[in-house]
């Protein structure tokens, strides 16, 4: 059955001089405000104890308006101002929730330049965008339809390091759920190959920033002898931030790619719960790691597989996937990352590494999905002196069944009762 979903559609558009002044503008006051409702609410605390929240700040906004030394405040529209103390409103949330770090400044250097607007301040007539504070519509290259008979509630108006324009319409879109399958896939992210599947399929890493560095290191030398405040410096840092949006974009496009096609010919999904922040700590892999981008790989499997009725696992990150064996489930003690091939001492099978962990990550899924969350896939235990000439033969695999019976967790090393 279909659910109504919120789903951004954006779309790069071509605004006129005027245009991209008055944006300029509004992206400047919206970084103000931003600012300094953030400068407020810190020193109300930090000096007098005082927590101010969203009501407070709208209201002493208003009183900022009026006076002569926020004058330029008046010339915009006050929506993207509003919405302002409101993103302000939600970072914060996010820190009391220990979702992320307290807001930070935006600097207008380093942040992207953006403005919404509600409702009250567009209008969406016959496929044209009409923006507040503004006279003609705004010239989109509409590159893909909206859902029939779909209207924006926000619009959000951007600039890119490259100086692209980008507007993103926020619609209600309905979204079917796929046809239910049997198929289920353990996930196992890397560098060398960015996803081993469960299936032994393993997907190559298109290392998108290797591929553009020559050019990138090019483009900094020069950037880096550019006199600070000349308009070649300003040349400079364009062309780098262009070769910057374009592996952003081949990055961003072929992790669609990846993850559609993982949500679409598997029911269940299982991936690990990476901590991408400490991994970055990692001076020598910290390049790569960004590179490969796990974050947005797991946060686009998140919403398309709520979207399309698919099934999500995330297992816990201290699982051994990498050190267990997938055949009998004996860890093994020691497993440098430079070893990419091991052979498991208790059964004698010889293990990829990567398709290993993902076949390990598909087990734990599978259990969690069965008996709940924080579930491991315990192995029947065999000791190293009963494992000889047997090992890997039809009665070891056997003897390697998840000891779950019954939705309870079986003593690893009692022997499996007849019945159970």
């Amino acid at each position: 059955m279909a659910q109504p979903v919120k789903r951004a559609f954006m779309y790069r558009f071509y605004p006129t001089d005027e245009q991209a002044a008055e944006l300029s503008r509004t992206f400047g006051c919206v970084r103000y405000v931003y600012n300094w409702a953030l400068q407020l609410r810190s020193e109300a605390y930090t000096l007098r104890g005082e927590k101010i929240g969203y009501p407070a700040t709208d209201k002493a906004l208003t009183a900022l308006k009026s006076s002569e030394e926020a004058a330029f405040l008046r010339e915009v529209s006050s929506v993207p101002l509003q919405q302002a103390l409101r993103h302000l409103q939600g970072a914060f949330q996010a820190f009391f929730d220990k979702r992320a770090r307290y807001p930070r400044f935006k600097s207008k250097k380093k942040a992207r330049p953006s403005a919404t607007y509600t409702r009250s301040a567009f209008r969406w007539r016959g496929g044209e965008l009409f923006l507040a504070k503004m006279s003609g519509p705004l010239d989109i290259a509409l590159s893909r339809p909206l859902p029939k008979g779909a209207e924006p509630s926000t619009v959000t108006v951007s600039r890119d390091g490259a100086g692209r324009w980008f507007v993103s319409l926020l619609v209600e879109d309905m979204v079917k759920p796929l046809r239910r399958t049997r198929t289920a896939v353990g996930v196992d992210a890397g560098v060398s190959s960015l996803v081993t599947l469960s299936s032994g399929e393993k997907i190559a890493n298109p290392k998108q920033e290797q591929r553009e560095r020559a050019r990138l290191v090019k483009a900094q030398r020069e950037l880096a002898r550019k006199q600070k405040g000349s308009n070649n410096r300003a040349k400079a840092c364009a062309k780098v931030a262009r070769i910057h949006v374009r592996i952003a974009d081949r990055r961003r496009d072929f992790l669609h790619k990846l993850t559609t096609r993982l949500v679409q010919e598997n029911q269940l999904v299982v991936i690990e719960d990476l901590t991408v922040r400490n991994m970055l700590k990692n001076g020598s892999l910290a390049r790569a790691i960004s590179d490969a981008s796990w974050t947005r790989l797991r946060s686009m499997l998140e919403y398309k597989s709520a979207w399309y009725g698919r099934e999500l696992v995330v297992i816990d990150r201290w699982h051994p996937s990498s050190k267990a064996c997938s055949a009998c489930g004996r860890i093994c003690e020691s497993l440098p990352l430079h070893v990419r091939e091991w052979t498991c001492k208790g059964c004698g099978t010889r293990h990829d590494r990567d398709h290993n962990a993902a076949k390990n990550i598909l087990a734990a899924g599978l259990a969690v999905a069965a008996c709940g969350a924080g579930v491991r896939p315990q192995r029947k235990f065999i000791p190293d002196e009963a494992v000889g000439a047997e090992a890997g033969s039809a009665a070891a695999r056997a003897a390697a069944l998840p000891a779950f019976r019954g939705g309870k967790k079986v003593n690893r090393r009692a022997p499996l009762r007849r019945g159970t």
